[in-house]
């Protein structure tokens, strides 16, 4: 029995809105970032944004950590957390803004800060961060958020130089959006000041490209740290497993970085900086799963607390200044599936323990450089010439 035209329409009909709710399905899917980031859009041009109040960072309130010293030589870390702040209402995150703050102090600081921690006093500012939606587009909107956040660090960078004195080692550290304020630190606080960089263990920029220009110019003083014995230096990667080529891009030419003379420019045709956190060198050299010495999800840990490491999860090589990596077997180590995943850090470390036995011996390094450097003599004062020189003659002891 043949159907009646009328129920092959209404198939017709059902099918087609299948079809279309199928494609719309699709297309979310596919576009889910997009329209992630209309969603966050804070809808008001930055220039007309008031922001929020800013820290007063002569206050214990204003720092996530900040502790004391026990010893003159007792190295201090300053460390700046990444993105916790999604957007959506504001370009920079209110100091007070309850589920970006959670996030900083049971997820970045834990996994993140606690490596560097085990080398010295940790010092963790409070900052207006740029929203993760500044990091998803470079608008000129997006930008201005960027170096708004970046004067906060510079503020709060200064307070840190007050706390530490002028003698103990410092270890600089910054993740993701961190790394990007570390980097514009190092630019325009460290570099030209002597007195700070001789003290630098090194500057860790982690997950925030680091273009290689840099180094012949304004970062000529500052180096890449070559080998795991190097001090003064940058230690800097970016990590991407082979098939995601989305992160790849982002990392080598969506993003944008310093250039020499302070403003921003993208990454791409520039050249990237990257250390293997494994081998604690700068290299092409491929270095085994077997040499890595583990990761930690370390979330909801105390500071104090020495988590236990997760080895042999991954190898890693650097290559067109990308740390290539192989997806970790441990599923506390695997990224999770979040919208705009590409922009976010995960919530664990995969070169946890990597980066705090670096850092350690680094520091040792350093320290012992210090040491052996204030045993010297003073420098002389600069020669000046006399033209008269007042000359007494001794008297010749025969005319008596």
């Amino acid at each position: 029995m043949l159907a009646s035209p009328i129920t092959i329409a209404r198939w017709m009909i059902v099918t087609g809105i299948a079809g279309l709710v199928v494609i719309a399905a699709l297309a979310s899917w596919f576009l889910r970032d997009q329209i992630y980031q209309t969603f966050q859009d804070p809808g008001e041009p930055f220039q007309t944004y008031t922001p929020p109040t800013a820290a007063d960072y002569t206050q214990a309130d204003a720092w996530y950590a900040a502790g004391s010293f026990s010893d003159p030589d007792e190295p201090a870390v300053f460390f700046i957390h990444p993105t916790t702040y999604a957007g959506g209402s504001n370009w920079n995150a209110d100091l007070g803004k309850d589920s970006a703050n959670r996030a900083v102090v049971e997820i970045a600081l834990p996994n993140y800060a606690a490596p560097f921690a085990r080398s010295g006093i940790l010092f963790a500012p409070r900052y207006r961060q740029a929203a993760l939606y500044a990091f998803m587009n470079n608008r000129e909107d997006s930008v201005q958020a960027r170096l708004f956040a970046y004067h906060d660090i510079e503020r709060a960078f200064g307070q840190f130089l007050t706390e530490a004195g002028d003698s103990r080692p410092i270890i600089l550290a910054g993740v993701g959006q961190g790394g990007f304020h570390a980097l514009g630190l190092l630019l325009n606080q460290i570099a030209d000041a002597p007195d700070v960089h001789s003290r630098l263990v090194a500057a860790y920029i982690i997950e925030s490209p680091v273009p290689l220009d840099l180094f012949a110019d304004s970062l000529a003083a500052i180096p890449p740290c070559e080998t795991p014995e190097d001090v003064r230096c940058v230690h800097a990667f970016s990590h991407a497993r082979p098939d995601e080529a989305d992160r790849i891009r982002i990392l080598t030419e969506r993003t944008m970085s310093w250039q020499p003379d302070g403003d921003l420019s993208f990454v791409e045709s520039r050249g990237l900086l990257c250390v293997n956190p494994v081998l604690g060198a700068r290299t092409s050299e491929y270095a085994s799963a077997r040499q890595h010495r583990g990761g930690v999800a370390a979330e909801g840990l105390p500071l104090d607390t020495t988590p236990a490491p997760i080895p042999g999860q991954t190898g890693a090589q650097c290559a067109d200044g990308v740390l290539f990596v192989e997806a970790p077997r441990h599923r506390d180590l695997q990224r999770p599936r979040r919208l705009a995943e590409d922009f976010r850090e995960p919530p664990f470390n995969l070169f946890y323990e990597d980066l705090r036995l670096d850092v350690a011996q680094r520091t040792f390094a350093l320290t012992s450089i210090l040491q052996e450097e204030r045993r010297w003599a003073p420098p002389l004062d600069l020669i000046e010439d006399v033209e008269d020189a007042p000359v007494v003659p001794i008297p010749d002891r025969r005319e008596f």
